[in-house]
């Protein structure tokens, strides 16, 4: 015999509602900013994490190595652009979201230095542009980046 929730109001067994913070009553004196419910898309939070851990000097792509090869090709496709959210995995609740990045860095970086420096930028700039707490950022590197290897040609035929 739980709980069962009606709209903003708690039935319990005792039989009286209970009001859970955000009841109409709650809502009425509160300031406008604080009346309704903002939720956030995993894919809004996915593109944040990916643009940040694009900043970081010393990333060179984010996405292992099937998923760089799918994304080329799919890139090539007009009218198409490239993902943002290639590499990056979030799991987002109402109040925490945690992320899971798989990195290719450039040769010569120190890895370590690098991680932590993706680590900052990306709960950085979630916290500060979801207001959601950052419980993790893992990072896997799939790859370095050698200067000698050749990007993927942009088309093969005109």
């Amino acid at each position: 015999m739980g709980e069962q929730l009606s709209g903003s109001t708690q039935q319990r067994e005792s039989g009286g509602p209970r009001t859970t913070g955000q009841g109409t009553e709650a809502k009425a004196g509160a300031p406008p900013a604080e009346r309704g419910k903002t939720s956030i898309a995993d894919n809004v939070v996915t593109k944040i994490a990916g643009m940040a851990a694009r900043e970081v000097p010393g990333i060179h792509a984010l996405g292992g190595g099937m998923a760089r090869t799918l994304g080329a090709v799919r890139e090539r496709a007009p009218g198409t652009r490239p993902s943002v959210t290639q590499g990056v995995k979030a799991e987002v609740g109402e109040r925490q979201t945690a992320i899971d990045l798989d990195v290719v860095v450039e040769y010569g970086v120190a890895i370590t230095d690098v991680a932590a420096d993706v680590r900052e930028n990306v709960i950085s700039a979630l916290e500060r542009m979801t207001g959601l707490e950052v419980v993790e950022v893992n990072i896997a590197v799939d790859d370095v980046h050698l200067p000698d290897e050749e990007e993927p040609e942009e088309t093969r035929v005109r």
